[in-house]
C-alpha cells in the first residue's frame, strides 16, 4: 500500500521547488531586463532563501514506553526493512532527539553531553559552538551499522545524588520513581542532553523535521522544548498507551506544556497506542472496537479534543505489516488513518502558511515593477502626443512646447521638497520606532532586570523584577506599534497627494502590524509566571539560580522575539517607502527624457519622424515587457492558486 503521508510530501515538496524556479526566473528577468534594484534582489534572496530552508516540524511526546520510537519507525523507517530507532521495553530514547537532513553536513549523530545542563544555556545555544558537541558517523549503507550507531540515544550514565540533581534528575527513593539510588549509591541518568541525527531520509531531504521528546522529566528539564520546539511545531503527537489510557503524568504533560490555550488545538494529535494490546480472541471483533472506540473517547474528553483528532494504533504491528507487506494486518493497526490526518490536515495547513507569505512579499515586488513600467508607458505616450502635435507646426510652437515641459519639471522638482520632508520625518519616525523596539533598549532593559533581582532581598522583589520586565517589554512593543501606525497614516496621506498633484501611480501603502509578537510576549509571560515567577518556585529555589534560569532560558526567548521583530520592521519600512522613491526617480527621468526630445527638434539634430519611430519602437518593448511581467505574475499565481485566475492586469 502507498504511503500517503510520503506521496503528499513529496508533492508538497516538488510544489515548493516549482515556487522557487519560478521567483528565480522572475529575479532573472528582472536583471536582465535592469529593472531590479539592489532592495528587490535582496527580498528575493530573502524570499528563495526562506523556501529553500523551509522546514515541516513534528514533534512525538509521550511519557516512557508508549511506543513512540516504535511509532516514528513505523511511519518514517518502515522502508529500511527494520527499525532504526532503539525501540524496546522500558526507556529507550534517553533524550530529546532531532531527525533532519543538512546537506551542509555528512550523515552523522551529534551529542550534547548532559553535564552542559549545569552552565543552564540553552540547547540553541549550544548549536552555536559545534566543539561542545560528540560526532559519531552514521553508515547510511548499512541498516545494521545505522542501527548500531542509533543506539547511542540510549546511552546512560552513573552520577552521584546531588549531581543528578543539580542537571535536573529529580531522585526518589520509591520504586515508582523514574530516579531511584541504585546499590551501589549512584543514580542512572541519560548520557546526553540533546542529539541531532543527520541523514539523507528521503522525507528528511525534503523538508521534515522530526523531534521525539522523552518522558516528563526530560520535558520539564528543558524549557527550550515548551518554550520553543514544541510550540513552533507545526504538529503535535501526544502518545498513550490504550491500556492505560490518560495517565496522572501523561495529563500532566498536555497541559502544561501542549494542550493550554485554546487556539492551541490544531496541529495537535493523540495517538493511543498498542491496540493489538487489546486484541483479544475470546472476544468478537465487533467488541474488540468497541473497547477501542470507548478507550478513544475517554481520551478525547479528558484532553479535550475533538474525537477524530484521537487515533487508535499499533504501532508495532505496523511496523511488522509494512516490513512483511501485510495489507490485511496493516489496516487492522490502523495506522493509516493517523498518516492520512498528517498528510490531510499538516501539509495544506503548511503550505497555507508558505502560499500567504510567498504571495505577500511576490506580490508587492510584482506590484511596484507594475507601477513602474506603467510609469514608463506613460512617459512614452506623453511623448509620443507631444511629437505627433509638432508635425507641421513652426519653430515658435516647438519652443512654446519645450518651455512648458521645463516649466513642469521646475515645478515638480520644486515639489520635491516635500518629499524630501516626507524623507526627514520618516526617518524621525523611523528612529522613534527603534528607540522602542530596537535591541539597545531591550539590552538596557535586561541590565536593569539583571541588577534588580541580584539586588532583591526577598522574593517579592525577585517577582517584580520579572513582572517588571515584561511589563516594559510590552509597553515597547505598543509603543512601537503606535510609530508604525503614524508612518502608514503619514504615507498614506503623502501617496495620495503625489497621485494626485503629479499623476504618480502609488496604490496604497503595504499594511503591517506588530500583533503577533505581542502574542508572543503574552505566551512566553504565561509560561514564566507558570514554571518560575510562582512563590513555590522563589521559595524553594535560591536566588542565584532563579535570576540565571530566567535569563538563560526565558529572556533569551524574549530577546529572539525582538530579533525577529527588528527584520521584519526592517523589510516592511523599505517596502513602505520603495515604491514613493521608485515612482519619483522614474517622474524625474521622464521629464528629463521629454524635454531633450524636445530639445533635439528644436536644434534640429533629429528629425522628428526619426524620433516618432524611435519612440515606437520603445512602446513595442515596453508592452514585450509589461507582457512577460503579466505572465510571470500569472504563472506564480497557478502555482499559489492551481484553480485561480492569476494576477489581474493592471488598467
Amino acid at each position: 500500500m502507498p504511503n500517503t503521508l510520503a506521496q503528499n510530501f513529496a508533492a508538497y515538496s516538488q510544489w515548493r521547488t516549482q515556487l522557487s524556479e519560478c521567483i528565480e526566473h522572475f529575479r532573472a528577468w528582472l536583471a536582465d531586463n535592469e529593472l531590479g534594484d539592489a532592495q528587490s534582489d535582496l527580498r528575493l534572496t530573502q524570499l528563495l532563501e526562506r523556501l529553500k530552508e523551509d522546514r515541516l516540524n513534528v514533534a512525538f511526546v509521550a511519557e516512557f514506553s508508549r511506543g513512540k520510537s516504535e511509532l516514528i519507525n513505523a511511519i518514517f523507517f518502515a522502508d529500511y526493512g527494520n527499525r532504526m530507532l532503539p525501540s524496546s521495553a522500558g526507556r529507550t530514547t534517553m533524550c530529546p532527539t532531532e531527525l533532519l537532513f543538512d546537506a551542509d553536513k555528512p550523515s552523522c549523530i551529534e551529542l550534547l553531553p548532559i553535564h552542559t545542563r549545569a552552565t543552564n544555556a540553552g540547547i540553541s545555544e549550544y548549536k552555536r559552538f559545534p566543539n561542545e558537541w560528540e560526532t559519531v558517523p552514521l553508515n547510511v549503507d548499512s541498516p545494521e551499522a545505522m542501527q548500531d550507531t542509533l543506539r547511542h540515544v540510549s546511552e546512560v550514565v552513573r552520577v552521584d545524588r546531588d549531581t543528578a540533581e543539580k542537571l535536573g534528575f529529580p531522585v526518589g527513593d520509591d520504586e515508582a520513581a523514574t530516579y531511584r539510588i541504585g546499590e551501589d549509591g549512584l543514580v542512572e541518568i541519560p548520557r546526553w542532553r540533546h542529539a541531532v541525527i543527520n541523514f539523507p531520509h528521503p522525507l528528511l531531504q525534503q523538508g521534515l523535521v522530526i523531534l521525539d521528546t522523552p518522558g516528563l522529566n526530560a520535558i520539564g528539564a528543558e524549557p527550550e522544548l515548551t518554550l520553543s520546539l514544541l510550540p513552533n511545531a507545526h504538529a503535535v503527537l501526544f502518545i498513550l498507551a490504550a491500556d492505560t489510557g490518560v495517565t496522572q503524568s501523561d495529563l500532566a504533560i498536555w497541559k502544561d506544556n501542549i494542550g493550554a490555550g485554546g487556539n492551541r488545538k490544531r496541529g495537535r494529535l493523540a495517538v493511543l497506542n498498542k491496540i493489538d494490546g487489546l486484541w483479544d480472541e475470546l472476544k468478537s471483533e465487533a467488541e474488540i472496537q468497541a473497547e477501542i472506540a470507548r478507550q478513544a473517547d475517554s481520551c478525547a474528553s479528558i484532553l479535550g479534543l475533538p474525537q477524530e483528532q484521537v487515533f487508535p494504533v499499533s504501532a508495532q504491528k505496523a511496523l511488522v505489516a509494512k516490513i512483511n507487506g501485510d495489507d490485511a494486518l496493516l489496516q487492522r493497526s490502523r495506522l493509516p488513518e493517523l498518516e492520512r490526518a498528517l498528510s490531510e490536515e499538516l501539509i495544506p495547513a503548511k503550505q497555507d502558511i508558505v502560499r500567504d507569505n510567498t504571495e505577500a512579499e511576490f506580490g508587492e515586488l510584482h506590484a511596484r515593477m507594475r507601477a513602474l513600467l506603467d510609469s514608463r508607458m506613460r512617459g512614452l505616450k506623453e511623448q509620443l502626443t507631444e511629437l505627433t502635435e509638432l508635425k507641421g507646426k513652426n519653430k515658435g510652437v516647438v519652443e512654446y512646447m519645450m518651455a512648458k515641459i521645463k516649466t513642469e519639471k521646475e515645478e515638480f522638482e520644486s515639489g520635491l521638497q516635500r518629499y524630501y520632508a516626507v524623507r526627514s520625518v520618516f526617518s524621525t519616525l523611523t528612529n522613534n520606532l527603534f528607540a522602542h523596539l530596537g535591541l539597545d533598549a531591550l539590552r538596557s532593559l535586561t541590565h536593569e532586570t539583571r541588577d534588580a533581582m541580584q539586588a532583591a532581598t526577598f522574593s517579592r522583589g525577585l517577582s517584580e523584577a520579572m513582572d517588571r520586565f515584561f511589563r516594559t517589554s510590552k509597553e515597547n512593543v505598543q509603543k512601537s506599534g503606535k510609530e508604525i501606525g503614524e508612518i502608514l497614516s503619514m504615507m498614506e496621506a503623502i501617496y495620495k497627494k503625489f497621485s494626485v498633484e503629479h499623476g504618480l501611480k502609488l496604490g496604497s501603502p503595504t499594511q503591517f502590524n506588530l500583533l503577533r509578537y505581542e502574542k508572543e510576549l503574552e505566551r512566553l509571560e504565561q509560561w514564566c509566571n507558570t514554571h518560575l515567577n510562582t512563590m513555590f518556585q522563589l521559595l524553594t529555589h535560591e536566588k542565584g539560580n532563579v535570576t540565571q534560569k530566567f535569563f538563560e532560558e526565558v529572556a533569551v526567548q524574549v530577546r529572539r522575539a525582538f530579533e525577529h521583530a527588528n527584520r521584519d520592521v526592517e523589510i516592511w519600512l523599505k517596502a513602505v517607502m520603495a515604491p514613493m522613491e521608485t515612482q519619483v526617480r522614474e517622474h524625474q527621468i521622464q521629464l528629463k527624457r521629454r524635454l531633450e526630445s524636445i530639445k533635439r527638434i528644436h536644434q534640429a539634430t533629429d528629425t522628428l519622424e526619426d524620433r516618432i519611430g524611435e519612440l515606437n519602437h520603445m512602446e513595442a518593448a515596453l508592452l514585450a515587457q509589461i507582457d512577460t511581467l503579466q505572465t510571470l505574475g500569472n504563472d506564480l499565481q497557478a502555482l499559489l492558486h492551481p484553480q485561480g485566475e492569476g494576477l489581474q492586469a493592471a488598467a
